[in-house]
C-alpha cells in the first residue's frame, strides 16, 4: 500500500512538471499622451482608464501567446480611434458606440522588436481593419473592445509571427 502510495505521488509530482515548456518573450507597452488620442470612450470619466489597461492586457496577452523566449516587443501607442462611433443626436442610443464601415478602429503604433538582442524590427505604422463588420469579424462585436482585439490580433500575428514586414 506504502509503496502504491509513494508511485501515485510520484507520478503526480512528474505530471506536474512541465517537460519542454518554452517561456514566452515580453511586452513593453507605453500609452504616449492619452488625453490626446482621437477616441478611446473618454464620454465616462472611468472608461479611459479601463480601455488603457484592456489593451495593455491584451498586449500582455499577446505577447504570452505568440513571442518566444528571448523576444521582446516594446510598443508606444501614439493613438488609438476606436470602432464605431457615438451619435448623440439619437436620444435613445446616446451612449452606444454605432458601428459603421466608415469608423473601423485604428491605432497608430511605434515599436521595436527584439529576438535575442537582435533587433529586428523598428517601425511606426497606422493599423486598421477597414473590413472589421465583414464576415466572421462580426462575431466579435459582443466582446469589449472586440473589433480592436481582432485587429490587434491580426497584426501582431503578421508582425512578429510571421515576420511580415510594416507597410510602407
Amino acid at each position: 500500500m506504502r509503496s502504491l502510495l509513494a508511485g501515485a505521488l510520484a507520478f503526480a509530482a512528474l505530471a506536474a512538471t512541465p517537460l519542454s515548456v518554452e517561456a514566452a518573450g515580453s511586452v513593453n507597452v507605453t500609452f504616449v499622451n492619452p488625453e490626446r488620442y482621437r477616441d478611446i470612450d473618454d464620454r465616462f470619466t472611468g472608461r479611459r482608464s479601463g480601455v488603457l489597461k484592456e489593451v495593455e492586457s491584451y498586449f500582455d496577452y499577446l505577447g504570452e501567446r505568440y513571442l518566444k523566449d528571448g523576444q521582446v516587443l516594446s510598443v508606444e501607442v501614439l493613438n488609438i480611434d476606436l470602432a464605431g462611433q457615438y451619435e448623440p443626436w439619437r436620444f435613445e442610443l446616446r451612449n452606444v458606440r454605432i458601428m459603421r464601415d466608415v469608423t473601423p478602429p485604428r491605432f497608430r503604433l511605434r515599436y521595436t522588436f527584439v529576438d535575442r538582442g537582435k533587433l529586428l524590427v523598428r517601425a511606426e505604422e497606422n493599423v486598421t481593419d477597414m473590413t472589421y463588420l465583414w464576415g466572421a469579424g462580426s462575431a466579435y462585436s459582443d466582446q469589449r473592445l472586440g473589433y480592436e482585439k481582432k485587429m490587434l490580433r491580426d497584426w501582431f500575428r503578421r508582425r512578429f509571427v510571421r515576420l511580415d514586414p510594416p507597410r510602407g
